[in-house]
């Protein structure tokens, strides 16, 4: 029988498929399609000290093997994340979640990681630098390598809980950044966000995105965060959690022998609700095809 079990920075899954952050909600919408116990665990949207309504409509677009999304990290704020939404997710999911901050300010992230950091139910704390930093001209933390390690140091200070930073794949050297990430105590890193993208609407001659543009995801990234992956799981010892167009057990298995100890599903669970169901499904008979009996031995496979 195949083990699927992997310890992602001491936190032990039953499987390595989580639901990526804002295309799950905080996970008690999907118990009415399945048990979402079957999930290794899962990153809840991405949550802001402040609620926020989110990005003027219309904030999709669809687009050729992807879409565009500028969302805007809509969210009811972190008091209410604690004590609502959590609370929800308690009374149909038995395991650890994975709380997905977002911040506008060092400040900022420092207080929602300090609040979210105590609660039980969480068991990572998944820091998302990729948003604009209002003190330094709305330039995002994670293009910076000082700037993600200054987050990273700072939110290490105030929780007990494994911090894994989540990089944008925005930038010209990403294993900079991870490595700045890991030296200032990083348990874990994320990669990737989306790429930045846009559509013009051929009629309007305008972007369809009201925004103008938008993170771009979908399958077409995939090979992009693969070698991303591969780069910064060369660079680092710390574990990393894959993201990016996964859309099937062969990309998960792909991610992981890059390097990835656990992987994200995200824009697949939009056009398909049980697609983290059907991955956890298939994969015990894709190990036995390639003779994988336990999948946390392929982890860094390729290199």
């Amino acid at each position: 029988m195949v083990d699927l079990r992997v310890n992602l920075g001491g936190l032990c899954l039953d499987n390595p498929i989580i639901p990526a952050s804002g295309t799950f909600g905080f996970g008690y919408e999907f118990a009415d399609l399945y048990d979402i116990n079957i999930l290794g665990s899962i990153s809840l949207k991405g949550t802001t000290k402040e609620p926020r309504l989110g990005n003027p409509l219309p904030r999709i677009a669809e687009c050729r093997e992807g879409m565009i999304n500028s969302v805007g990290l809509q969210n009811p704020g972190v008091e209410k994340v604690i004590e609502e939404e959590i609370p929800k997710l308690r009374k149909c999911f038995n395991k650890k979640a994975i709380a997905n901050v977002g911040g506008f300010s060092l400040d900022e992230y420092v207080y929602n990681c300090e609040k979210l950091g105590v609660v039980d139910e969480i068991g990572i704390v998944e820091v998302n630098i990729s948003c604009p930093n209002v003190h330094a001209g709305g330039m995002s933390f994670g293009t910076d390598a000082k700037n993600a390690a200054e987050v990273t140091k700072r939110v290490k200070a105030v929780t007990n809980k494994p911090v894994f930073i989540k990089l944008s794949p925005n930038v010209t050297d990403i294993v900079e950044i991870a490595k700045a990430c890991e030296d200032a105590g990083a348990d874990g890193l994320t990669l990737i966000n989306t790429l930045m993208g846009m559509k013009i609407d051929l009629k309007s001659r305008k972007p369809v995105v009201k925004n103008i543009k938008g993170g771009f995801s979908g399958p077409a990234i995939f090979p992009v965060a693969v070698r991303m992956i591969y780069d910064v799981y060369e660079a680092v010892k710390i574990p990393i959690m894959g993201v990016g167009g996964v859309m099937t057990a062969e990309d998960v298995i792909e991610m992981m022998l890059a390097g990835a100890t656990a992987v994200q599903v995200g824009a697949a669970n939009l056009v398909e609700p049980m697609a983290c169901k059907n991955i956890i499904k298939e994969l015990p008979a894709l190990c036995e095809k390639y003779k994988i009996e336990k999948l946390r031995d392929i982890i860094g496979g390729a290199h």
